[in-house]
């Protein structure tokens, strides 16, 4: 996981992007690096709508 994927200091972090976070981590941990490809995916997606608390680029 590289910094730019985690909130700002201070930020109360996004519960979808912690559940996409942790499923990317499951997965690369079980070596589905397509399903892993997918979470990074939906993460970047779900970052550009008004419900993620963390908006911005992932």
């Amino acid at each position: 996981m590289s910094a730019e994927t985690l909130p700002p200091t201070g930020q109360e972090p996004c519960r979808g992007c912690q559940q996409l976070r942790l499923a990317e981590a499951l997965a690369n941990d079980q070596r589905d690096y397509s399903r892993a490809t997918d979470c990074r995916v939906l993460l970047r997606r779900h970052r550009n709508t008004a419900e993620c608390s963390e908006r911005g680029p992932a």
